[in-house]
């Protein structure tokens, strides 16, 4: 079963993917931001390449767990997904993805420039990561 993780941002949207076994979350890609058409067609893309079953959507609550502006532009692109793919669209918590990554890639000394080309599918990646983790602590 391949999961497809998506770190949705303004600018750019991180795309990453998990093993067939569904154990290991790997970056895949950066989709820079075009339209939403261009952006969706892109993503067709991975889940046709990948056969993949679920999409796991980043979800930036605050830290008090409520909703903000950002939930409902993330709201607006699962509504997209969800009327473009017959597969199921899971809303999963983001909270500190994108500083996690932005961690790992200060300590393996990445330039900054380099940092912001790999920033948002390492994010992803974590988003998946942390999904994938969740699911087989529920299932033991």
């Amino acid at each position: 079963m391949r999961i497809l993780g998506i770190d949705y941002g303004s600018k750019r949207i991180g795309i990453a993917v998990c093993d067939e076994l569904g154990i290991t979350a790997q970056p895949l890609a950066t989709i820079t931001r075009k339209s939403k058409e261009k952006d969706i067609v892109e993503i067709a893309r991975y889940i046709d390449e990948y056969d993949i079953e679920t999409i796991v959507v980043g979800y930036p609550v605050r830290l008090d767990g409520t909703e903000g502006i950002q939930c409902e532009k993330v709201n607006r692109f699962i509504e997209v997904l969800e009327a473009t793919f017959p597969l199921p669209v899971v809303r999963w918590d983001e909270s500190f993805s994108t500083a996690q990554a932005e961690e790992i890639l200060i300590e393996a000394n990445m330039r900054r420039e380099k940092r912001k080309k790999v920033i948002d599918k390492l994010a992803a990646a974590i988003i998946l990561q942390n999904y994938l983790e969740y699911r087989t602590n529920s299932e033991s």
